[in-house]
């Protein structure tokens, strides 16, 4: 037995359930954490035979329309079938006994990750990096592209009034995980209640899809290996992932408090990545939808980070949190919802600027 198991894991039961359900899963297995990860816990587990990825919800503080693994594990098989960037889902197990909380296996894929940095000489060309954001933007397009009844996901959720959903959901969230009263939260409740626009053709909506969320080619930045981190998958509206994505894109001029919320923005600051406008609108071009009302799922996009980062901030200060960085995530939900209200104030529609309502 592996003597330096992480949190999360039941050696003996996991691995019972491995040498079972997952090819070439024999024990002695050995599991470790992958860094990176805020919300569902990500291990690498290894053995003789093969490497793999487990997934499971964090320790403790569920949400409970969060960290559903059996969905995660569908959309997987899903796109997977088209041939879509994501990795091959392996086994299920919906059995909490096993290890308190249902987990699924995944496929390991090697690449490279760009989180809160670029690694040492990767991507060390403007064109290599005008490259990466030609893949987000093209990736993308390409879910959005796919035919979500013909791969078996008709039924993975309900697209019709997906942004009213959203709001009132992401609000009773944040009620569920505040840790204090913020003023910016109800106005921006308020504002995005009564400025729902009209929503496009409804698709498959990955739901966190960013930079980090995206595994490139190590040879090749311009060539995507793998989108991850599916566990807010659904149908619903395509320009929420656009905005989403927005949320967390820097760009030169961002001041300093926009990317200590958001660090991984610091990243597509630098010279070669496209803006934030360059994006919206090669998404728009390559699409064919109108981008016209993106600035409001922009500023849901904020509003549902700082959500998320609040979940985060109330697991750590309950200690079940898993690893290191959590310390300073009250002040990154409370920049995240000041941005998400500065955004709405300069909006072309007079509802997201509070007006008449």
């Amino acid at each position: 037995m592996q003597n330096d198991v992480p949190a999360g894991i039941k050696y003996e039961a996991v691995s019972r359930f491995f040498a079972e359900n997952v090819p070439g899963g024999s024990a002695p297995l050995r599991f470790s954490l992958i860094s990176g990860g805020r919300s569902n816990l990500t291990y690498k587990v290894e053995s003789d035979n093969g490497t793999w990825v487990l997934r499971r919800p964090p320790l403790g503080h569920v949400l409970p329309t969060a960290h559903d693994m059996a969905r995660e594990f569908r959309v997987l098989a899903g796109v997977s079938k088209v041939g879509y960037p994501a990795p091959r889902p392996i086994a299920l197990c919906e059995d909490g006994s096993v290890n308190d909380y249902p987990f699924y296996v995944m496929e390991y894929r090697e690449g490279v990750i760009i989180a809160e940095s670029i690694p040492d000489g990767y991507a060390e060309t403007e064109e290599r990096r005008k490259a990466i954001s030609h893949a987000l933007v093209k990736t993308l397009v390409d879910l959005h592209a796919i035919d979500y009844e013909a791969v078996g996901l008709g039924d993975f959720g309900r697209p019709e009034g997906y942004i009213e959903r959203q709001v009132r959901r992401w609000a009773e969230q944040w009620a569920r995980s505040e840790t204090r009263p913020l003023a910016e939260v109800n106005e921006l409740i308020k504002r995005l209640k009564a400025a729902v626009p009209v929503s496009p053709t409804p698709t498959i909506v990955h739901g966190d899809y960013r930079l980090g969320n995206m595994m490139l080619d190590k040879d090749d930045p311009g060539r995507v290996v793998a989108v991850l981190d599916w566990e807010m998958c659904t149908l619903g509206d395509p320009l929420s992932d656009l905005g989403y994505t927005l949320g967390y894109w820097g760009e030169a001029g961002d001041s300093e408090s926009q990317i200590n919320a958001r660090p991984t923005s610091s990243v597509t600051a630098r010279p070669g990545f496209s803006t934030r406008r360059e994006l919206i609108d090669e998404y728009g071009r390559l699409s064919g939808r109108d981008v016209s009302t993106i600035e409001y799922y922009q500023v849901l996009a904020y509003y549902k980070l700082g959500v998320i980062t609040e979940g985060i901030h109330a697991r750590y200060l309950a200690g079940e949190t898993v690893g290191e960085g959590f310390e300073g995530y009250g002040e990154r939900t409370e920049n995240l919802m000041r941005f998400a209200l500065e955004i709405a104030d300069g909006a072309a529609d007079p509802r997201l600027r509070g007006v008449g309502i």
